[in-house]
């Protein structure tokens, strides 16, 4: 705020004393959303820099023209500030766009069909990697099944020499062939991991699928794959999936990405990047790693606004528990469709504890993944110990990833203990198929996805997609968050619960950007604020419902420099 106020004092200063100051860009016949309460609405915006200079009239933004500067007409198309993505995986998502992609696909057998194709191309010992399938989401159940997860044996023998790994899309479970589960040396007598199942048939053999940590038996299995391979190829390979992944966010109009996890060297790599000016968009970056690789090497953190506010890293990821659609959300009560089954703890409760102490005591946020209603009131008491121990720090912006289902005597704790909601609105419309299902109707009904109950008890609601478990794409999931539906099905679900087009805009910008202590910066149109817009087709705010899956990108812009113009106009 102060930044801000310094800004304009010194553009009134250079007008007073006759230096005309003008602008590099200027962005008019616009419909400006700012997201900025004192001044809601604008027809131009005027850059000089990487910063917004003003906001007004065409009238009076023309008037901040000089010899040098660039106009752009926008021809009546929407600006507002860039999308920032509140929750994703940023080389996840560069990973997915370089592997096999199950997002769109309808059933087993065309997933089955993809790796056989793979395979013929594959070298013999090197291993198939995918993601995105959802078992709940296919046309048709395999034949043979348990739980709904089909048998490997059609995987395996479409893939007899390649090892196979098929992540789930929820990121919580994977799938394996044979050869897979044989250089991992699972057999029947391998014993699940604790916060974690080997799916087996009714005689104790593996089908395939692995929930929560039982990746980790497959995952070692892989790792030591990896290492097989040359530090320069995995390098390349890292690079080039962070390439994609910036390019497939500018594409969709984001700017600024919280990536919901990365290992220290990750972070370095990132830090790098910025630091030398390789950066298109801004990371804002959580840690995570164990309690006991973390400890004792926090020193340097936080890490901020490196490379000119392209790099921050200020918090700590961890989970409590899974996903909802691998029977993984730790709940209070048994699932509907799972009976005695309450979900998994997936990280002990005493070593989240430590690590709420790490955070406390480096100035880091911490962020907890948590799906389940047992999950989130785990956390929420977490947090609230651990804020009764430095009561002098009222301002700590703590989050809890996904909120997604909650009982509602918990509600009310987000807005009192100042917790933020870090919600992915998309997960609602494309888990809305199987959450009665797990549930029952009044868990779904009062506390599954409840962004009015948060928001009309006063909680900060942010949104985002968590990608690559679904598109990085932004419009479906703000139109998720204003609708409730489904593009293939025009009942919503509990429609109640949705939120308007002011604060669905808001949760995806502003929101977002006060989630990272980044609202200064970030979030809104407004004087002094780094130039981070987005041009779309159609206007959000007042557009018709079914406008809003049709709006397309015409331009993204980063600290004032055009990074994605749409070819067609």
């Amino acid at each position: 705020m102060k930044k801000m106020l310094l800004g304009l004092a010194l553009l009134t200063f250079l007008f007073s004393c006759g230096q005309k100051e003008t602008a590099d860009l200027i962005l008019t016949n616009a419909r400006v959303y700012t997201v900025h309460e004192k001044q809601p609405r604008a027809e131009a915006v005027a850059i000089r820099g990487d910063r917004i200079m003003a906001v007004g009239s065409a009238e009076e933004i023309a008037a901040l023209r000089g010899d040098s500067t660039t106009v752009l007409d926008l021809g009546g198309r929407f600006l507002m500030p860039g999308f920032i993505e509140g929750h994703g995986h940023f080389s996840g998502l560069g990973n997915s766009l370089m592997n096999l992609n199950f997002l769109k696909s309808r059933n087993w057998d065309e997933i089955v069909a993809m790796v056989a194709e793979k395979a013929k191309t594959a070298k013999p010992g090197e291993w198939i990697t995918g993601r995105g399938w959802h078992q709940e989401k296919w046309d048709k159940i395999p034949e043979r099944n348990v739980l709904g997860y089909p048998y490997h044996d059609e995987l395996s023998a479409v893939s007899p020499d390649n090892p196979v790994i098929l992540r789930h899309a929820s990121g919580h479970g994977l799938f394996a062939n044979k050869a897979a589960m044989d250089a991992a040396g699972v057999s029947a007598e391998t014993p699940d991991p604790a916060g974690g199942e080997i799916v087996r048939d009714a005689a104790g053999n593996a089908i395939g699928m692995f929930e929560e940590t039982a990746m980790g038996v497959i995952n070692q299995a892989y790792e030591a794959y990896l290492a097989t391979l040359s530090e320069d190829e995995k390098l390349a390979r890292w690079h080039r999936g962070i390439e994609l992944a910036e390019a497939e966010c500018l594409r969709k109009g984001i700017t600024s990405f919280q990536d919901a996890g990365a290992s220290f060297e990750e972070i370095e790599r990132y830090r790098q990047l910025a630091e030398s000016g390789k950066l298109d968009l801004r990371l804002w970056t959580m840690i995570r790693r164990p309690y006991a690789e973390m400890k004792d090497k926090l020193d340097g953190f936080p890490i901020l606004n490196a490379g000119n506010h392209f790099f921050t890293c200020r918090a700590i990821k961890a989970a409590v528990d899974g996903a909802l659609g691998s029977f993984g959300a730790w709940m209070l009560a048994p699932y509907n469709d799972k009976p005695n089954f309450t979900g998994q703890n997936t990280t002990p409760v005493s070593e989240l504890e430590q690590i709420a102490g790490l955070c406390l005591s480096h100035d880091l946020q911490f962020c907890v993944h948590a799906i389940g209603d047992r999950a989130n009131r785990e956390v929420l008491d977490i947090y609230e110990k651990t804020f009764a121990t430095a009561p002098e720090k009222t301002d700590l912006r703590w989050r809890i990833e996904h909120a997604q289902h909650l009982d509602t005597a918990d509600i009310p704790r987000f807005k009192k203990l100042g917790v933020i909601a870090s919600m992915q609105a998309i997960h609602c419309t494309s888990d809305s198929p199987f959450v009665i299902k797990r549930l029952g109707e009044d868990r779904a009904r009062y506390g599954a996805y409840a962004w009015r109950s948060l928001l009309d008890a006063g909680a900060v609601v942010t949104n985002g997609t968590d990608a690559p478990v679904e598109d990085v794409d932004p419009i479906p999931s703000f139109y998720a968050s204003v609708t409730r539906k489904r593009l293939d099905n025009p009942t919503p679900f509990f429609p109640e619960q949705k939120m308007t087009r002011e604060e669905g805009l808001y949760a995806y910008t502003l929101a977002n950007a006060f989630a990272a202590f980044e609202e200064d910066e970030k979030g809104s149109i407004e004087p002094g604020k780094l130039a981070d817009l987005v041009v779309l087709s159609h206007d959000l705010s007042q557009c018709s419902e079914d406008e809003i899956p049709e709006t397309k990108v015409w331009m993204t812009i980063v600290g004032g420099q055009i990074k994605f113009e749409r070819a067609e106009k």
